[in-house]
């Protein structure tokens, strides 16, 4: 029976255990996995624009031997003529062994999912879900921090469109002893069906708008843009979109040990003179989203290198 990823819950804390530990040793022997998909195929369908994302998954394939086909705008497919997404799905599964769908659209990976016969990853569905960026983040957050309990963790900037965050805090939610803190505007405060479910969960939580007064208690900092694509008023969007602005400045008022993540793009919310201090993790962050695509990969398709 195929297995899909469309959101992080997808697979048990301990299946996630097991996912780690196999990007972990990909990490450390990549030679290892060179060849484990070689006539396997990938289709990337982006139904909108990405960088990381869709290169990453398609890096994780060519990493293991495999190959990558697939479009990266809505414009380039059949879309444009109006094909459904549930007939996408069909098409695809006569072309690759596995397909990776990102779509502006909640829910439109469930609907692939359901009509592939392929295994399916969502690669993010509107401001729902992003589950490969949280495993991403998890996986780089275990590195960094040497487990995934007993932290308090800062969300900063634009909570409540973004779906990285909203990902991350569902996944964590099942770790213990993490306490969040929640930055931002109040226009762009997190949802409260996520709030709802971190007090029907006992876990800790705060929310506030200054990052000033918040940054030095906390072990990790998860930046994000405010995403322009999300607004419908133009107006809004200018008004926002430099609201928090991590610098040198602010980060010295961190923890030694305090590490920063962002799932980039960033625009100018992270200044560049952060770059360099070592608890900049944003990029590092970028090379671990490759190694547990990799991993993910392999898990659905059930391939195992011994």
């Amino acid at each position: 029976m195929k297995r899909d990823l469309i959101t992080p819950l997808d697979f048990s804390v301990e299946e996630l255990d097991r996912l780690f530990d196999l990007a972990d040793d990909i990490r450390l022997r990549p030679d290892k996995y060179a060849h484990a998909c070689a006539g396997k195929k990938m289709a990337t369908c982006f139904y909108e624009p990405s960088t990381r994302t869709r290169l990453s998954h398609e890096a994780a394939m060519l990493n293991l031997g495999g190959q990558v086909m697939g479009f990266s705008d809505a414009g380039s497919s059949s879309a444009a003529k109006g094909e459904s997404v549930a007939d996408t799905a069909r098409v695809i599964s006569c072309f690759a062994d596995i397909m990776v769908i990102r779509h502006p659209k909640e829910g439109a990976a469930a609907v692939a999912s359901h009509f592939a016969t392929i295994p399916v990853i969502n690669a993010g569905d509107g401001g729902h879900q992003h589950p490969t960026q949280t495993l991403t983040d998890l996986l780089t957050i275990r590195n960094l921090k040497g487990s995934l309990s007993g932290f308090t963790i800062g969300l900063c900037g634009d909570l409540m469109f973004g779906r990285t965050v909203h990902s991350l805090i569902n996944a964590l939610m099942r770790y213990p002893d993490i306490h969040f803190v929640f930055i931002s505007p109040p226009e762009l405060k997190v949802p409260d069906y996520i709030t709802d479910a971190l007090v029907e969960r006992g876990i800790t939580y705060e929310e506030c708008v200054s990052l000033d007064d918040t940054i030095s208690k906390l072990d990790l900092l998860y930046m994000t843009r405010v995403q322009k694509e999300r607004f419908f008023n133009e107006e809004d969007y200018v008004r926002l979109k430099d609201f928090y602005v991590l610098d040198k400045s602010r980060l010295d008022m961190a923890k030694p040990d305090m590490y920063v993540l962002h799932p980039l793009p960033r625009v100018n919310e992270i200044s560049v003179d952060v770059d360099d201090d070592r608890r900049a993790a944003y990029f590092p962050q970028v090379q671990f989203g490759v190694y547990v695509r990799m991993a993910l990969v392999l898990t659905l398709l059930n391939i195992t290198v011994e």
